[in-house]
């Protein structure tokens, strides 16, 4: 009887050799994001400290140090409508560990008003929405209106003499349709950003400016602010008897505002999701949630894709607002 040995081929060991060499390459990875962070975490916010988006972010990082084990590190990077920090986090290593403060203006408003270094829709990975809030229409206590007709009614009484306040060309968006709708004139006076553009109203430097409720809420609880309208669908948790500028004489009139996070593109999936599982473990949090809607915002979270379809049609949205209204720069 004779015994006849098969030997593998040459071929059969590449593979074998090139199949530990995948799997192990998987394991090392997978590794690698199951101890991340291993580091501290950049969390660029576009605008100056104080305004809504500021403090959404400064937040969440918080709770995410705590959570994750390794500091989430604010780093303000504002001027230019958000644009600059917005290119930065666009621009940086996709490894997870730097990520933006995303909010509408910058992703949806500003994109679509002049060409910008980065693109919204390509350059980022979404992770999840973290806010919706309505815009409040706010006044300084000084000037002697209550309501959004009265509002009206001196600006058509003192063409031009009204000065408003915006922390970006695309934070002034809201008022550009106030104007268009109630065909009246005031003049731009414009901030870095929301928190310096709140200041000058306080300061009187403006009479009347919409800020995101976290902004502007805990002035108009102290009584430094004086909320008119709300430019949401619908009244603001915080603030519930200031109607919508829809009931008060303008149906349909909407321009809810949100702030999410994102990663530069590119960045591995199994860290979004890990993000995203954490950062939705923080906005489920009694406290984050209390303080947030005490500020005027309503903690919303989605999955990484409903958040890409949220800034899709937000992008989408806006774009045809600004193109009927002639308002690109």
């Amino acid at each position: 009887m004779r015994f006849y040995f098969l030997y593998p081929s040459p071929q059969i060991y590449r593979a074998l050799f090139l199949s530990v060499s995948l799997f192990s390459c998987y394991v090392n990875a997978q590794s690698s994001f199951d101890h991340y962070p291993s580091k501290p975490v950049r969390f660029i916010s576009p605008f100056s400290a104080g305004g809504g988006t500021d403090a959404v972010g400064r937040i969440i990082a918080t709770k995410l140090s705590e959570i994750m084990g390794n500091p989430f590190v604010v780093d303000n990077r504002g001027g230019a409508d958000g644009t600059i920090g917005t290119d930065i986090a666009a621009k940086a290593s996709p490894d997870g560990y730097t990520l933006l403060v995303a909010n509408m203006g910058t992703f949806c408003m500003t994109p679509n008003l002049r060409k910008t270094a980065y693109n919204p829709l390509t350059d980022f990975a979404p992770i999840t929405q973290t806010t919706a809030s309505s815009t409040a229409l706010v006044v300084h206590p000084n000037l002697p209106i209550h309501s959004l007709k009265e509002l009206v009614a001196m600006a058509k009484a003192r063409p031009g003499q009204l000065n408003f306040g915006a922390g970006s060309n695309a934070t002034a968006l809201p008022m550009e349709m106030l104007k268009i709708v109630a065909g009246i004139q005031l003049n731009q006076i414009s901030y870095k950003g929301t928190g310096p553009s709140v200041i000058g109203l306080l300061s009187g430097e403006v009479q009347v400016m919409f800020g995101g409720a976290i902004a502007t809420v805990p002035h108009v609880k102290s009584g430094r602010l004086r909320a008119i309208a709300v430019a949401g669908d619908r009244r603001a948790r915080a603030m519930p008897d200031v109607p919508t500028i829809a009931e008060q004489g303008f149906p349909g009139y909407e321009a809810n505002s949100w702030n999410g996070i994102v990663a530069p593109a590119s960045t591995p999936m199994p860290i979004i999701r890990k993000l995203n599982l954490s950062i939705v473990k923080v906005l489920k949090l009694e406290d984050v949630r209390s303080h947030m809607i005490a500020d005027g915002a309503e903690p919303e979270h989605n999955s990484p894709e409903q958040f890409n379809t949220l800034l899709r049609n937000c992008h989408t949205k806006w774009g045809k607002v600004i193109k009927s209204a002639g308002l690109r720069d």
